[in-house]
């Protein structure tokens, strides 16, 4: 049965930024609204719940009025690491993953890793080009293992998501709706593209 009820919408802000010079990639401005906010607002509508992975400027984050969970590791380990921190502090069953850096996702996302996941613990995206690893629907069920993974010093994503069963799923149709930003440049460029 592929059909899930709930699913917790989770956004991934809590990374070092490192190649926008270490500013709050999230809290960046894309045609006037935050980053984040962009990725919220189309997750909000296809999700029982939201909530946020942050590291930084939590009292912000926490404005929005949604649970704000920061790592429960130290040194910025990577994505997997706010993914386990979410699992840790959120009671949810399913959880959809999707970076802040990501602010054209599409609204089918959810209903697109459901329908296609047959038995898998995890899916993520692929552009028809690349795969997006963070842009995922996981179950806790894979927490222990995650859990073990980053505990033995591991952080590939894709590495993870392979080894816990899962596959990717076809968004080569919308391939635009997976652009990320990673520079401020990047943002100046893409000012009222949507």
């Amino acid at each position: 049965m592929s059909q899930i009820s709930t699913i917790t919408g989770v956004v991934l802000a809590g990374g070092k930024a490192s190649r926008m010079g270490g500013v709050d990639k999230g809290l960046q401005t894309l045609n006037g609204t935050a980053l984040w906010q962009h990725v919220a607002h189309t997750l909000s509508k296809q999700v029982s719940t939201l909530a946020i992975s942050a590291n930084k400027n939590l009292a912000v984050y926490r404005e929005s009025g949604h649970p704000v969970y920061p790592d429960s590791l130290a040194d910025y380990p990577g994505p997997l690491a706010g993914m386990l921190s979410v699992m840790q502090q959120c009671d949810a069953e399913w959880f959809l993953f999707c970076p802040c850096d990501t602010p054209f996702i599409p609204d089918c996302l959810a209903e697109r890793f459901v329908k296609h996941r047959d038995t898998s613990m995890v899916v993520w995206a692929h552009d028809g080009e690349r795969d997006h690893p963070t842009i995922a629907l996981m179950h806790r069920q894979l927490m222990p293992a995650l859990q073990s993974y980053l505990a033995a010093g591991e952080r590939r994503v894709m590495v993870f998501m392979r080894q816990a069963g899962g596959h990717s799923v076809d968004f080569s149709d919308m391939k635009q709706a997976f652009i990320n930003i990673n520079t401020l440049e990047q943002i100046d460029t893409m000012q009222r593209h949507e």
